[in-house]
């Protein structure tokens, strides 16, 4: 039904405008998108006159008539009638097939058949006068579509690369009825409240310059500081489950690359080589290659295993333009990595520690919804993945082994493995419904051969290892993109930005709120920026403007001192949420602050 409302989408827009060029219209999660160039440009004021025309059009009941047609008629048809985005979909069509299409233009539903081979045939939907190139299916004609709303217009590259037009997409959302429209329309509200976007920018998180370059993120003060307190966390919870830390390079020869693989199997997402003494050297996408050189340093022992090598290691993976978005989508991050090496006896129970991990992070941060997808080869397209069938096969065993023993929930995902090993991708829910693809757990089989990753076993002889690749926080990025979104920007006191704001009433009061700030400054509560983070508000505002000031930066404690609180060497104590704890003492502010931090559970009120 959503891929229905794409197209009476489009042949509204065609009837608008008639010369209107279309690129590709999949579905979303709730709705649809459509990427359209037009002769004019469009706002959410033109969205209404597009919403009156699909309404006209539903009430027409046009019915979707499928036609398979020969490619090459196809694409005289679509350059008859001046569609050269789809034009083009079908010569890559007809040269490449439907996993080049899929994969360049976002867009699944385009083709009938294929198996990344050129297609001979390809299939049509006709809705009025209107004439796509599409897999369907759809509804029986436009009056089964439901309750639907257009709400919003972006900008997109063709083929989410900078280099070509830039088209508008215009995204709506559908549903059966008006009351889950209804519902869905006020999640979005919400949602755009929580847009880390918004939140990063009124917060003070991160910034990105021309100058540097897209996808390539600035973090500003309180940004670096939400960073130190998750390395912090992980630090804590990694040292515990018996971790040690390496820290590696971030580019190398490309000699690297080719042992590991990235080249052949993942070089279009990688940056191009920089020329240095006359040899290439990349950038790195992943860790995993300097981790493996680490190991192999020295002979292993059987009784070093499992050896568990931790990094926050930077990384750059070239992303198309058109699909970076804010801290979600970078080119540049900085990833809570550790690869860990693993007899085959060991394997299966410290996966099952790692999900483990997992768990431990999303209880601390209170996430609820989640679930994980265990992603499996194609193996009838090995061309894809490391052709070895039989560790496949055993790998997958391991990894479904783990999953069923550890009571989480899962579902598999054929096609989406990493292409040296399973892998499980953990799929956390926010508070609004957005599902974010946060963190990985994979069993790589391929490094122990390429790197010649070797134990001597108690029979004194060389044994082969297995990897764990696992990221609990996925990168610093993307986990604080969905923490602004999950808290609103209303971060627990431990990992706040600023914790406590002072605020003097007037002029006299300052020089006691300075020893207020040298007080709880200097206290012996741990913190990753080394002590408890608290500033002194010393403008010419009133009162009232500080608190409110404090309240938009949503710092967590706000300290009002006047000529009582002087007096009697206290502080009036003021949260965020408007609630007042009333006067107390320095020492029982710094009480509760030790206990909120030490246990990273803010007290009530």
């Amino acid at each position: 039904m959503r891929h229905s409302a794409a197209h009476l989408m489009a042949v509204a827009i065609q009837q608008i405008w008639p010369e209107a060029k279309f690129g590709v219209g999949p579905t979303t999660r709730n709705g649809f998108y459509y990427d359209v160039d037009l002769p004019v440009s469009l706002s959410v004021e033109n969205l209404p006159q597009i919403e009156n025309k699909m309404r006209e059009l539903r009430k027409a009941k046009l019915p979707f008539v499928r036609k398979m047609v020969g490619v090459d008629d196809a694409i005289a048809t679509m350059d008859q009638a001046k569609q050269q985005y789809k034009v083009e979909l079908l010569q890559l069509l007809k040269e490449k097939g439907t996993t080049a299409v899929a994969k360049e233009s976002g867009d699944e539903g385009l083709v009938a058949d294929g198996d990344g081979q050129g297609v001979s045939e390809v299939s049509l939907y006709e809705t009025g006068p209107f004439l796509d190139l599409c897999r369907g299916p759809h509804v029986a004609h436009t009056g089964e579509i439901g309750a639907f709303k257009l709400v919003n217009v972006a900008g997109a590259y063709w083929r989410g690369n900078e280099k070509n037009p830039q088209l508008q997409r215009l995204y709506g959302i559908a549903y059966q009825t008006q009351e889950e429209l209804d519902a869905e329309l006020k999640r979005i509200e919400e949602a755009k409240l929580r847009d880390h976007r918004r939140l990063g920018k009124d917060l003070e998180i991160f910034t990105f310059a021309d100058e540097v370059g897209p996808g390539l993120p600035l973090w500003l003060p309180n940004g670096a500081t939400l960073r130190k307190e998750l390395e912090r966390l992980a630090t804590e919870f990694e040292r515990r489950d018996g971790y040690v830390p390496v820290v590696t390079p971030v580019l190398a020869k490309e000699e690297l690359f080719y042992k590991s693989r990235h080249l052949p199997y993942y070089k279009e997402d990688m940056y191009a080589p920089v020329d240095i003494d006359g040899q290439k050297y990349y950038l790195r996408p992943m860790n995993c290659p300097f981790h493996h050189l680490v190991f192999a340093s020295t002979k292993r022992s059987y009784r070093e295993l499992p050896l568990r090598l931790a990094e926050y290691g930077h990384c750059h993976r070239y992303e198309a333009s058109g699909v970076l978005t804010g801290l979600m989508r970078v080119r540049g991050f900085c990833q809570n990595d550790a690869h860990i090496y693993v007899r085959n006896d060991q394997a299966k129970d410290e996966f099952i520690r790692v999900m483990n991990l997992h768990a431990r992070y999303y209880e601390l941060f209170h996430i609820k919804e989640f679930f994980m997808r265990f992603s499996l080869p194609d193996l009838n397209k090995l061309d894809k993945y490391v052709d070895d069938p039989e560790k496949w096969l055993q790998a997958m065993a391991i990894v479904r082994q783990a999953m069923e023993e550890s009571g989480l929930p899962f579902e598999e995902s054929e096609g989406d493995a990493a292409f040296y090993g399973p892998k499980i991708d953990f799929i956390i829910e926010s508070v609004v419904g957005n599902e974010y693809a946060i963190s990985t757990n994979q069993l790589d089989f391929l490094a122990t051969d390429r790197f010649d990753l070797r134990y001597i076993g108690e029979d004194g002889a060389e044994h082969g290892v297995y990897v764990i690749h696992r990221a609990p926080l996925g990168s610093h990025e993307r986990f604080v993109a969905f923490l602004l979104e999950h808290y609103g920007g209303n971060f627990p006191t431990w990992l706040a930005p600023v914790q406590v704001q002072i605020v003097p009433i007037a002029d006299r009061h300052a020089d006691y709120a300075l020893q207020v700030k040298e007080q709880i400054f200097g206290a012996n509560v741990p913190t990753g920026t080394g002590g408890l983070r608290v500033e002194v508000d010393l403008s010419s505002e009133r009162m009232q403007k500080k608190i409110r000031n404090a309240q938009v930066r949503k710092i967590p404690y706000v300290l009002v001192i006047g000529d009582a609180e002087r007096d009697s060497h206290e502080v009036a104590v003021r949260l965020r949420s408007g609630a007042d704890l009333g006067k107390m003492s320095v020492e029982t502010l710094l009480a509760r602050l030790k206990q909120e931090i030490e246990t990273r559970q803010d007290l009530p009120a």
